[in-house]
């Protein structure tokens, strides 16, 4: 009894010295000898360390200055992210990086919480094509929140150098931002400025959505596709603007189950599909729904675009339905002699299938006569091409709009303006 009551005690004195301690704002260091941190001090990473835990890039070195390079800070919060996941903060700041990837498989979803601004070099360096400045390559369960983000590629020197025209090919500039193999994500809230060369490309992704995307370049970019989407299957793209010096969005071969829905385009080439059969053993293009657009001061509307001497190729079940065209070079348009630069096989037929094509409920006008072009392959025509209700108009001198066609017999529903295939349609930019 004696040992327990001096036993009780030494407890009541240490209680009574820990509630003192504590209620002074001081905590005892467990490790005796050593002086206790900063009060809100993390070591880099350190909050990552169990699953859905946070990190703000500030932690691991970045400036957000416009000058520093963070790069090795954004990669070093990346891994740590990815290593457990969870999230990564970028707060307020101009972050100049060099190229970046952020490279998957990770052990859990990661979340990127933007709040401030990429900027990449402004020299137009060459390099490796197909290359990008900020990727994202093999992630599932990823999400990006822009929350109106910039990614400024600072292109403009870039676009001078440029030589597309010479050469038939662009692709030694980086893309500013490349999505490749991304699964199950969601992707919002981005704008993307100024790029070297095509703004957004999506590859060989799965189920990902892409949700109030901005594109902003003027028209004096060469070869800036605003969102180019290829070999990937179950892709949304819901709200977006997209100003810039190509098409606002492009759909290369592979594309399955793709709606874009939405998006107001202009300055720019209007939204296409292709151009296809350029290379060999590219893959079918179907399943595409692009609705609820407004396509306007563009050179064209909604298209789809195949190379002549093209490799046989397919491109079916494609619904361009409920668009707006204001001021619009060829609001409607498909071409399979697409000859860009005159690099192709000219007189040869494009050997790409196209068909189940349904052109809905088309309005606004045309900046020039001819308002819908349909100029289809000698060698593989179209078949199932649908027109119904479209209104489109041309006040220009050259009088009423009209419409030209070529090797196809379009199928005609609802009130047409212009009247189908009045003209014979021939090739032109």
């Amino acid at each position: 009894m004696v040992g327990f009551r001096r036993a009780s005690g030494v407890l009541i004195v240490v209680l009574v010295v820990m509630t003192t301690t504590i209620a002074n704002g001081t905590a005892p260091d467990p490790k005796e000898g050593k002086e206790p941190g900063p009060t809100g001090a993390t070591a880099p990473g350190a909050a990552l360390g169990a699953k859905g835990g946070s990190l703000d890039v500030k932690a691991s070195g970045a400036k957000g200055d416009g000058t520093t390079d963070d790069g090795p800070a954004f990669m070093a919060a990346w891994k740590t992210a990815c290593e457990a996941g969870g999230t990564i903060t970028v707060p307020k700041g101009e972050y100049l990086v060099n190229s970046i990837e952020f490279l998957g498989p990770c052990k859990g979803p990661v979340t990127l919480e933007m709040h401030g601004n990429l900027k990449a070099p402004a020299t137009a360096k060459a390099v490796k094509e197909h290359s990008g400045w900020v990727n994202f390559d093999n992630v599932a369960d990823f999400t990006l929140n822009g929350n109106g983000a910039i990614f400024d590629g600072q292109g403009s020197l870039a676009w001078k150098a440029n030589d597309c025209a010479k050469t038939g090919t662009c692709n030694s500039l980086p893309i500013n931002i490349r999505f490749t193999g991304l699964t199950n994500s969601l992707i919002k809230g981005i704008t993307s400025k100024n790029s070297k060369l095509f703004h957004v490309n999506i590859l060989n992704c799965k189920n990902v959505t892409f949700e109030g995307i901005g594109i902003d370049a003027p028209p004096e970019s060469l070869n800036t596709d605003g969102i180019h989407i290829g070999r990937s299957i179950g892709i949304k793209l819901i709200g977006a603007k997209i100003k810039t010096g190509d098409d606002c969005v492009s759909i290369g071969d592979g594309t399955e189950d793709l709606t874009v829905e939405n998006v107001e385009c202009g300055p720019g080439h209007g939204i296409a599909i292709g151009s296809l059969g350029r290379y060999p053993n590219e893959q079918p293009v179907k399943g595409v729904i692009v609705r609820k657009c407004i396509i306007k001061n563009t050179m064209n509307g909604v298209r789809i675009k195949t190379w002549p001497g093209s490799p046989p190729g397919i491109a079916s079940n494609i619904l361009f339905e409920d668009i707006t065209m204001e001021n619009v070079g060829t609001p409607v348009l498909i071409d399979q002699e697409y000859c860009p630069y005159g690099h192709c096989k000219a007189g040869v037929p494009s050997k790409v299938k196209l068909s189940d094509v349904t052109i809905k409920n088309i309005k606004g006008t045309s900046a020039t006569k001819v308002a819908v072009k349909l100029i289809c392959s000698k060698g593989t025509p179209c078949t199932n091409i649908a027109l119904a209700d479209i209104n489109l108009v041309h006040n220009g001198k050259e009088g009423p709009a009209v419409s030209a066609c070529s090797n196809i017999k379009p199928i005609t529903t609802g009130k047409l303006i212009p009247a189908p295939c009045t003209e014979v349609g021939v090739s032109g930019p």
